[in-house]
């Protein structure tokens, strides 16, 4: 049940009185009122330090550069000039750039591609945005690192997946990424341990990657249960819910083995019909082995409003069925019949 507004210090210092430890599951709670609860005495995990990192870009980059951490060239935008400085950023880095807010955004929301220096940067300052911007990246693929860390420092990494995007939003988990060579899902799963550990993030941390020619590049941190690992609820011997829990509260970490040879995780999108929630009574009942999880929120076209799961020795077939159930719930489209 809600108890209050996570971004009312008087609420949160309330709630703070009855726990034991204060964890999160979205990075929009004020920086300030995390280290006013740390300074009363309560253990906030992951801390207002590490969280900082999750809140703003920035803040991440410049960090992950001082570690040295493969990243896209980026740079802050000034509020003074801005199409002058993005016209020489894109000459030193080429065309399209992405202008990224540096706080707040999710699901391709507060990300911009500009083909041009002049327009969309003067318009976003004015509006009182904050803004970076990033080299554009030819990039293979998406990948997601999914590590836990308890308040010691034993850490356990997930599988690397394989996060296929449309318009932004995930739409699809593949576990494991098919077809990564073991020297680059150890790479990425090294890299996630160690930013888990620089940082010091208690809890998971999700490093979602860019796959290129040249290695790996990170794009994005989030210090929470994460989309990318919905997966393993059914995947793995330990969900992302539990091992979340088990490292916040510093109980051994859970085994992160796979419970399958793949398991294939299918977005739920909100569309224009609110009859979408009666429709996973057909998806049970034609593939009872499909996972339905409903969340329950108003559907929007484009929300994530569920997932779906599957799990399989047949790459193809798991992808098929995922996707198929997740279309039906979607559009009403007959099951078996994919929507393109």
């Amino acid at each position: 049940a809600r108890v209050g507004d996570d971004r009312s210090r008087d609420d949160l210092l309330a709630f703070a009185k009855g726990c034991d430890v204060v964890t999160f599951d979205h990075e929009h709670v004020p920086g300030p009122h995390i280290r006013e609860l740390e300074d009363s005495g309560v253990p906030c995990r992951p801390g207002a330090a590490a969280l900082a990192h999750a809140q703003d870009k920035l803040v991440m980059r410049d960090r992950l550069r001082d570690l040295g951490v493969p990243c896209p060239a980026y740079a802050h935008v000034p509020a003074s000039s801005p199409a002058e400085f993005l016209a020489e950023f894109g000459r030193e880095h080429g065309w399209p750039l992405v202008l990224k807010a540096t706080r707040g955004g999710y699901d391709g929301k507060g990300v911009w591609i500009v083909d041009e220096p002049s327009g969309e940067a003067e318009r976003l300052i004015a509006e009182g945005v904050d803004l970076m911007v990033e080299q554009h990246v030819p990039f293979r693929r998406e990948l997601a690192a999914l590590v836990a860390r308890s308040p010691y420092g034993q850490g356990a990494a997930y599988p690397v997946v394989e996060t296929v995007q449309e318009g932004g939003i995930c739409t699809e988990v593949i576990a494991p990424a098919p077809g990564l060579p073991d020297d680059l899902a150890a790479e990425a799963q090294s890299l996630a341990l160690r930013v888990s550990d620089e940082l010091g993030v208690v809890g998971l941390l999700a490093v979602e990657l860019f796959e290129t020619g040249d290695g790996l590049l990170v794009n994005e941190l989030a210090m929470r249960p994460h989309n990318s690992g919905h997966w393993t609820i059914e995947g793995a011997r330990t969900s992302q819910f539990e091992q979340h829990l088990r490292a916040v509260l510093d109980l051994p970490l859970g085994s992160t083995e796979p419970a399958a040879p793949y398991t294939v995780m299918a977005n739920v999108l909100g569309g224009d019909d609110p009859d979408v929630y009666s429709r996973y009574f057909h998806v049970m009942a034609h593939d009872p082995a499909v996972k339905v999880h409903m969340y329950g929120k108003e559907s929007r076209p484009g929300r994530k409003i569920g997932h779906v799961t599957a799990s399989g020795d047949d790459l193809a077939d798991v992808r098929e069925r995922a996707r198929h159930a997740a279309d039906y719930l979607r559009w009403g489209t007959k099951m078996g019949e994919h929507t393109k």
